[in-house]
């Protein structure tokens, strides 16, 4: 194995906090000196940095391989017509990096190689007989992200395995699709941090059963939910709210009819409650709350052929549409926020007014609505509400789903919050935040069926392969190592993963410590053990530990003045355990130490 000489790594650790950096581990990841920031979202991999990677590519390689998948790796510079075929030329948008060559024909650098893995087996399977088929590969990807952040975790290139299953039948690519679970399961078990399996959207890419592998984080961008009560989890975009229950016809009958009443100063919600509650009490006593308001958010959705949209999402006062569960609604369109020319357009949309009444019936022959109008699930029918009546200084009270409005269809866009039912009835939801690792789901025959994937089957007949998807974020797997491996003085590998298994750190000006450090570090790598020495001969010893420990590497072997005493220091750095044992037992000790792990 190999010996790492710190005074000639190439490796400087910094002792400040880079500008760019928000999370923990980007920070200690960069001073560390594991990797150095090019642009935004754009990174480079130092010589520590890259062993981490590799050893985390090692691991979901094996894993893949031990379930029978087989590794190729295309390009990244790719042509644009098989993304034609399957449109996502148009659909990936502004996302896509593209590209003319020379000859004037169209390119991309690679976000995702679904077209690529599809077009490899139609050009060399053509029957039943050659399925099932898992093919992957670890390679480098490219995203120009509107907002690269957190460092590797949102890049705009990233490395990325992503692997494909190939059936002749939907029980085919289910057994497919269990498999690739289970090494998954096998994969994130090795790389040391905590994660849940989390139902999932499958978005622009299409297809079903979708999950996604999160790690569990304070620092993530991803918020999930789950039930204690009954086991359910999902990500937040992916949370069914199921329909409110349809309020009793004599109910409803009971209702009076609705009316408009003059609320001025209401700006806010709130402001809109405390006045009702002084002039306009309900006749059940109970005050009015939030929650009996309609609030009606106008968004604008910009679709990848350049469309403007604008879209109303009615929603109880008491809730927040949620971004995220937005895109994941509207996706492959784009949100973008309203603008004045949009509200100079729709007149009928008063601002701080706007209600089922701005978003009426309009247009010529075929009735049509002048905005698309969706509703939360909450907003059942037969249920009343107060709302904006579509006038300056006005809402209506009472105005009735089903009698008195309708919409054209529901949304999932509403915030989750925590102490939501779980959809199943069964429990409350609590959420958290994570961060997504790994994403498996069922494509289906999308991509078969757009690039003429068919085999023979048994019978002679032609018929359309369906494929499974299924990827994990490598280079952001060692950034979410380092976000739940790490303290205020450094970073912790685990063992698996570490650049090396020993830091072995000589101390002192006494050439008699080197010596036998040299030695110590020479035994350690004969013995099949990855060691960085510190060698340098003029650098403190309060740098060098420093050094050793935000460089993480589990174990840290001191020589200094207890060598007179043939004796040196073991200090675990996970738990901050030391100990001294005599130099000729050092080996086996940290034999036995690293073969426990």
């Amino acid at each position: 194995m190999s010996v790492q000489r710190l005074s000639s790594l190439f490796v400087r650790t910094l002792r400040e906090d880079p500008a760019d950096a928000e999370m923990p581990g980007h920070k200690l990841l960069v001073r560390a000196g594991y990797v150095r920031r090019v642009a935004p979202g754009v990174y480079t991999w130092l010589p520590l940095g890259l062993r981490v990677l590799r050893k985390v590519e090692g691991i979901v390689r094996e894993e893949m391989d031990a379930m029978g998948a087989q590794e190729l790796s295309f390009p990244a510079l790719l042509p644009r017509e098989p993304y034609e075929a399957t449109n996502r030329w148009t659909e990936y948008g502004s996302n896509l990096f593209r590209l003319v060559d020379r000859k004037g024909a169209d390119m991309l650098l690679g976000p995702t190689h679904e077209e690529m893995f599809t077009l490899a087996v139609k050009d060399m399977y053509s029957s039943y007989k050659d399925l099932p088929l898992a093919l992957y590969q670890i390679q480098t990807k490219y995203r120009d992200e509107a907002r690269p952040r957190a460092g590797l975790l949102r890049g705009r290139e990233f490395i990325m395995k992503d692997s494909y299953s190939f059936d002749i039948d939907d029980a085919g690519l289910e057994a497919s699709y269990q498999r690739h679970r289970e090494a998954y399961i096998k994969i994130f078990d090795r790389l040391g941090f905590e994660y849940v399996i989390v139902k999932a959207t499958s978005g622009a890419m299409g297809g079903s059963a979708s999950e996604e592998f999160l790690a569990v984080s304070e620092f993530g961008e991803d918020t999930f939910v789950r039930c204690d009560e009954t086991g359910y989890a999902a990500n937040v975009e992916a949370v069914e709210v199921p329909p409110a229950p349809e309020v009793p016809q004599d109910v409803v009958a009971a209702i009076p009819a609705a009316s408009d009443v003059e609320t001025p100063d209401t700006p806010t919600i709130d402001s809109l409650v405390a006045f009702l509650n002084e002039k306009h009490p309900r006749s059940d006593a109970r005050p009015w709350g939030a929650a009996d308001t309609l609030k009606n958010v106008v968004v604008a959705l910009v679709h990848p052929d350049g469309r403007r949209e604008l879209l109303a999402i009615g929603l109880p006062g008491d809730r927040q549409v949620d971004a995220k569960r937005l895109e994941a609604q509207v996706a492959p369109a784009e949100i973008s926020e309203t603008t004045e020319a949009d509200f100079a357009a729709h007149p009928e949309l008063v601002r701080g007014y706007i209600g089922p009444a701005s978003l009426g019936l309009r247009g010529e022959g075929e009735e049509q609505r002048g905005v698309r109008y969706l509703l939360d699930p909450r907003v059942g029918l037969g249920s009343a509400w107060v709302t904006g009546a579509g006038r300056a200084g006005y809402h209506v009270i009472n105005l009735v789903h089903g009698r008195d409005f309708t919409a054209d269809g529901y949304i999932q866009a509403a915030e989750v919050r925590d102490g939501d039912t779980s959809p199943d009835g069964a429990g409350v939801l609590r959420t958290a935040r994570g961060i997504e690792m790994g994403h498996i789901f069922q494509l289906g025959r999308k991509y078969a069926e757009a690039l003429g994937l068919q085999v023979l089957d048994v019978n002679g007949k032609l018929v359309t392969v369906t494929m499974g998807s299924y990827g994990i974020g490598v280079s952001r797997a060692v950034a979410a190592i380092a976000e739940s491996n790490c303290d205020e003085a450094g970073l912790i590998w685990p063992r698996n993963v570490a650049p090396a298994d020993v830091h072995l750190v000589a101390t002192g000006k006494d050439a008699a410590i080197f010596e036998a450090a040299a030695d110590l570090s020479q035994q350690l790598s004969a013995a099949g053990l990855d060691v960085i020495y510190d060698d340098r001969p003029k650098v403190s010893p309060g740098v060098k530990f420093k050094d050793a420990e935000i460089l993480g590497v589990p174990t840290i072997v001191v020589v200094g003045r207890g060598l007179v005493d043939g004796v040196v220091e073991i200090k675990d750095r996970r738990s901050g355990v030391r100990r001294e044992v005599a130099v000729d037992s050092l080996v086996p000790e940290i034999r036995a130490e690293v073969a426990s792990d």
